[in-house]
This record gives C-alpha cells, sequence and structure tokens, in this order.
C-alpha cells in the first residue's frame, strides 16, 4: 500500500466503511476512542497524546489564576494579542509553512531554533507534520484525519484520534517519516525505540524542551509584568491550544460547501478563505491549498499574511536564505485584473498601437 495510506494509526472505527466511502463516527464511539488512547496505564506508548493533553490542562490552570486573581481589562487586551495574533502567526510560520510545506529554509540551526521557541510550545511537531501531508493528499475525503465531514468533534479531538502515526510501520516506511522530520530539527527515535514508544519523538526529549521552554517563557514574563502577565499569557497559550483544535473544522466549511466565487480560487477541495483567520494568523486557507508550498497565502491586498511578513523580515536579515513565494503565479491565473490585462486581444491591440507609433 502507499506510504500516504499506512503512515497514520487508523481509529478503531476506521476510515471507511465497507464500500470504501468515509464513514462517519458516532460521538461515543469519537469519544471512546478518545479516551482509550489517553489512557498511559494501558499502552505506553500512549505518551504522546497524554502529554499534549496534559500541557492543556496545565495552561487550564494558569488561565484559571488568571481569571479569578489576576483578571483586568489591559492584561486580557494582551492575552487576546497574545494568543490570536503572536501565537496564531508562529503557528502558521512554524508548523505549517516551515515544518509541513518547507516553504522557506533557514540560514542555520540558529535561527531555526528561535523560530521553533519564538512562544510557549503547545503541540510536538510529530502530531502536526505527519498527519498534515495526509491531510493534502486526502483533504475531506476517506482517511484525512481532520475530514470536516465528520463533524466538530471528530476534528476537535482528531490530534488523539486521527494524527499518531501508525504503530506497525515497516522499517522502509519509518524512514520516510524521519525523513519527513528531519528539517525540523527533532531527533527520532531508532527503529527499536519506536517500536517501545510508538512515536518518532523521544518522551525525555520532548518533555525536556517542554519544560525548558516553558521555564524560559514563564521567567521572562514574570520579570516583565510578574505573575500576573504570566499567568495571563500561560492562560493564553491553552485558548489557543484549543482554538487551534477547531481551526480546520471551520477552514473547511464546516462538512459544507462554503466556498465564494471570487474569494475561494482552489475547488479540489471544501477549504475557504476565512477573515478572521486569515488577518490574526494568514490563514487563508483555501489560497494555502492552492499553493502549499507557498511561504506567503496573503494573495491580495487584503489578505493580511502576519506569518509571511516575519518570513520576509528574517529574509530581509539574511536568517531565510530562500523561500517560496506563488503570488505571482495567483494573480497571473486567478486575479480577474489581471487576467484581462493579460488577455490575447489587449497584446495584440497594444502591440498594434505600438506599430502605429
Amino acid at each position: 500500500m502507499r506510504f500516504i495510506d499506512v503512515v497514520l494509526e487508523p481509529p478503531s472505527y476506521g476510515w471507511k466503511d465497507p464500500e470504501g466511502n468515509f464513514s462517519r463516527p458516532g460521538t461515543n464511539a469519537i469519544l471512546r476512542e478518545f479516551f482509550s488512547r489517553l489512557n498511559i496505564f494501558k499502552d505506553k506508548r500512549n505518551w504522546l497524546s497524554f502529554t499534549t493533553w496534559l500541557m492543556v490542562v496545565v495552561f487550564g490552570v494558569f488561565l484559571g489564576f488568571f481569571i479569578f486573581k489576576y483578571f483586568s481589562i489591559p492584561l486580557l487586551v494582551i492575552a487576546f494579542l497574545y494568543s490570536m495574533v503572536i501565537m496564531g502567526s508562529h503557528g502558521t510560520v512554524w508548523y505549517h509553512r516551515y515544518c509541513t510545506h518547507r516553504a522557506f529554509t533557514f540560514r542555520n540551526h540558529f535561527w531555526r531554533f528561535v523560530t521553533q521557541n519564538l512562544t510557549i510550545r503547545v503541540i510536538p511537531e510529530e502530531i502536526y507534520v505527519i498527519s498534515h501531508h495526509v491531510h493534502h493528499a486526502k483533504p475531506d475525503g476517506a482517511g484525512d484525519p481532520y475530514n470536516a465531514n465528520g463533524g466538530f468533534l471528530y476534528c476537535f479531538l482528531a490530534d488523539v484520534n486521527h494524527q499518531p502515526i501508525a504503530r506497525d510501520l515497516d522499517s522502509s516506511n519509518y524512514k520516510r517519516c524521519v525523513l519527513l522530520m528531519k528539517h525540523t530539527g527533532q531527533h527520532s527515535n531508532s527503529y527499536a525505540q519506536y517500536k517501545h514508544w510508538g512515536s518518532l519523538a523521544s518522551p525525555l526529549r520532548t518533555i525536556a524542551g517542554v519544560i525548558v521552554n516553558w521555564s524560559f517563557w514563564f521567567a521572562i514574563f514574570y520579570l516583565i509584568g510578574g505573575p500576573a502577565l504570566a499567568c495571563a499569557l500561560f492562560g493564553a497559550a491553552g485558548v489557543w491550544a484549543v482554538g487551534v483544535r477547531t481551526f480546520n473544522y471551520e477552514g473547511h466549511g464546516k462538512g459544507k460547501d462554503k466556498r465564494q466565487d471570487g474569494t475561494d480560487f482552489n475547488r479540489k477541495d471544501m477549504s475557504v478563505n476565512q477573515l478572521w483567520p486569515g488577518i490574526v494568523a494568514g490563514e487563508w486557507h483555501n489560497n494555502h491549498h492552492l499553493y502549499p508550498k507557498s511561504a506567503r497565502a496573503g494573495f491580495l491586498a487584503h489578505q493580511v499574511d502576519f506569518a509571511w511578513y516575519y518570513i520576509k523580515f528574517l529574509s530581509m536579515v539574511g536568517a531565510v536564505t530562500g523561500y517560496t513565494d506563488n503570488k505571482k503565479q495567483f494573480l497571473e491565473r486567478y486575479h480577474p485584473p489581471r487576467i484581462r490585462s493579460n488577455s490575447p486581444a489587449r497584446g495584440t491591440l497594444r502591440k498594434k498601437n505600438m506599430h502605429l507609433r
């Protein structure tokens, strides 16, 4: 079977029905799968999923301290901007455009490390990257790990139910997973370690990396604004951690065709350009599915793209040595004014006028 068909651990309810079509599981089936895959006492190979949701719980504690002890309007505004704009744009830059699609290249490991740790760590790269390759190969179809046709809960709990790598990969397919992650700087397990832990990532390295990152940022926030600011921003990170799990359901029309003419030019899947995710995080999702390897997704004048601005800035200072930018191709092919200006008739007229002169 193809690598893309076997790389993810299938849920107990399967990807397809007996006829080969997408099978939408019920709420009870999704919840049973979720809690089963969090159970590290049942299977230690559930450690990665358990860790990601334990992090969400810890963020919830910080959020509780902010709401009930340190709450203020100025802190709420700061937390909002940190969660929506800073963490949102960082997620687009790091997980989406670099780790998954390699839309740009860093000059060295230093700048990669800085970008990776530019915000509070929330998502292990392995959970995001491998499954996102499958998402692009099978958008809105059977096997898409966050298929919006499965409903909100199907997408919201996908990081546990559908996104972990398969636990029975042969050595050849496991090596392909390692290669897909190599540029991110992850030190992957050996094949024997993978069989033991069920993951590319090492538990010790992963947890140690989170502890160091959290300690650094908590200390920085504490020195700037005391425990109030630290709790506000760590609570905001939790809000983003929950919110990002809702994105693909919304970004693919909640399982319905919500694409609009003149706005959503990619017609191969149900992705849509949404104003809010686009402005705060550069997630012009239909544009992204149209040109997934582009470091820029905000192609039109109103499509603000903070993720692209960061990448472009790094390029200007020499931290990024190359990137792919498909804005020109997009405008030439899909933007009506540009299409009209490049039409054969217009070109012929211009040549005739030049000849008369």
